[in-house]
């Protein structure tokens, strides 16, 4: 039976895990259209990919944003095959980062092959920008905004770093340069709050991103 009021959370990159969506693949045939689906329109095997790995290949922002996404369709498709959810009781429809894009296919503002290929581009220009220079996220827990600027003051030492994402109240995520990130965490452990390094490719949400939103614009044009 579906609840009513649902608010359904869709997650950005980070969340990827060799082994996500199997178990979706094997129990609903509404998910497993969404793996061979996505499989088709980018012309190789994405579902092998998020079901075997190599987690090394996942992690790769190129693989990782499409393998999100399509997966948390499929996870979506489930639901509501199995009655879980009902699309139409759906009070909010929410996503972080690159789970904007899945909020706004379930809503339906795009098809899944549209939100898949921008996607799927997204993640390539992403990629692209990351290899022009190392960068990286910190989640830092516990510290309040002031707090976590400071961190950044003392950590860029003439390198980009900077509040990135503001999750919730007492968590964080600073963004910048590899070696800004690896001192970043330094600080933030020596002033007693927790830091977790991200798995991402690069520095996102930050101006080392810019030639990446330079091609999505481009692309979107």
């Amino acid at each position: 039976m579906s609840m009513p009021n649902t608010i359904i959370l869709c997650p950005g990159q980070g969340a990827q895990v060799v082994g996500m969506g199997r178990d979706y693949f094997e129990a609903s045939p509404a998910a497993r259209a969404i793996f061979e689906r996505a499989d088709a329109i980018l012309g190789f095997k994405l579902s092998e990919i998020c079901f075997a790995g190599p987690d090394t290949r996942l992690n790769e922002t190129d693989i990782s944003q499409p393998a999100i996404f399509a997966t948390s369709v499929a996870c979506h498709a489930a639901a509501v095959e199995a009655g879980v959810i009902d699309p139409l009781d759906a009070k909010s429809i929410d996503g972080l980062s690159l789970g904007e894009y899945t909020s706004l296919h379930l809503a339906g503002s795009f098809t899944f092959e549209e939100g898949l290929k921008l996607v799927a581009a997204r993640g390539r220009y992403m990629q692209a920008a990351s290899a022009l220079s190392a960068g990286g996220m910190v989640a830092i827990l516990g510290a309040d905004e002031p707090a976590v600027a400071a961190i950044c003051e003392k950590a860029a030492q003439g390198e980009i770093l900077a509040p990135a994402n503001f999750n919730a109240p007492g968590q964080i995520v600073v963004s910048g340069a590899k070696h800004a990130c690896e001192r970043a965490v330094k600080e933030a452990e020596a002033a007693k709050f927790k830091a977790i390094p991200l798995k991402v490719a690069g520095a996102f949400h930050s101006p080392m991103m810019q030639p990446a939103a330079d091609q999505m614009r481009d692309e979107l044009a």
